[in-house]
């Protein structure tokens, strides 16, 4: 149950009062870091729009200098591309090696992707964003009308992100002989270097798709392979803030191909190879 603060003072239970507190502030904290990243952003597009720290002060009747502490303190940003509160990263699970379904195997997820929520995590952190994760099923049945919600699930793993991912016009998953990655608008197919030449690369997908319930979108992120969408996260790390300067919360669509060492499969170096599809006005 959530209390607002008039009602916390007014708990019975000594220890359900302190409980109540401690989520109110956690609550309150929440806001206060999402408030100080948008006042951050607002006086960053201020200063873009050619006004001084001097004009910006004066219209918020502050010092100059104080216009200053406040366009560097805070979360950037950028922090607002993946969310404003908890962070949930759906991983796609597959069974156990070699157990059929009638016993029982355990869901698991892939090194890469562990690996993948493991640098989400500390890119999320350093932006005051907490994250977690679960495991889809094998059956692919994942909850995508969620806020604050990355899914990072190739679409042979699930139907209901594969449906999802029809509706993009741009780019798509195409399968022949082997799974690749096509910009249906350049007329080229993207395909894993794995299976061309063996070599140690691969190309991912990355995009901001729509809710099925139609009340916002959910960030998504796919490889051919599993080491692909590491390089859509090596990608993000590296050019988070460019890329939310261009696309902001919108919805749109990229690809990312990437090299990676093939011992430890840390991604190397990752790049944009289409353009930024946005699939809206």
């Amino acid at each position: 149950m959530h209390y607002d603060m008039e009602q916390v003072p007014g708990i019975a239970d000594p220890v359900d009062r302190a409980k109540a507190a401690i989520d109110l502030m956690a609550r309150y904290q929440s806001h206060v870091n999402e408030l100080s990243r948008i006042r951050r952003e607002a006086i960053e597009e201020a200063q873009a729009s050619g006004m001084t720290q001097a004009e910006i002060a004066k219209r918020l009747g502050v010092s100059r200098g104080r216009v200053g502490q406040l366009a560097s303190s805070g979360p950037p940003p950028e922090r607002a591309f993946f969310g404003t509160d908890l962070v949930t990263v759906s991983l796609g699970g597959k069974y156990e090696a070699g157990k059929a379904p009638e016993q029982n195997p355990s869901e698991v997820v892939t090194r890469e992707d562990l690996n993948n929520f493991e640098h989400l995590r500390k890119l999320l952190g350093g932006m005051k964003l907490d994250t977690q994760y679960e495991v889809i099923p094998p059956s692919g049945i994942v909850n995508l009308n969620r806020d604050n919600h990355v899914v990072v699930c190739g679409p042979r793993l699930s139907p209901i992100v594969a449906q999802v991912l029809e509706g993009d016009d741009n780019l798509r998953f195409a399968k022949d002989h082997a799974w690749h990655l096509v910009d249906q608008v350049a007329g080229k197919e993207f395909r894993s270097p794995q299976d061309e030449d063996g070599s140690a690369g691969d190309v991912g997908y990355l995009g901001r798709l729509p809710r099925l319930d139609g009340k916002g979108t959910f960030l998504y992120i796919a490889g051919i392979h599993s080491i692909g969408a590491n390089g859509v996260v090596h990608f993000l790390e590296n050019n988070l803030a460019e890329l939310y300067r261009e696309v902001r919360t919108r919805r749109f669509s990229t690809l990312i191909s990437c090299r990676y060492d093939p011992t430890t499969l840390e991604v190397l170096e990752s790049r944009r190879v289409t353009p930024l599809y946005r699939h809206e006005g």
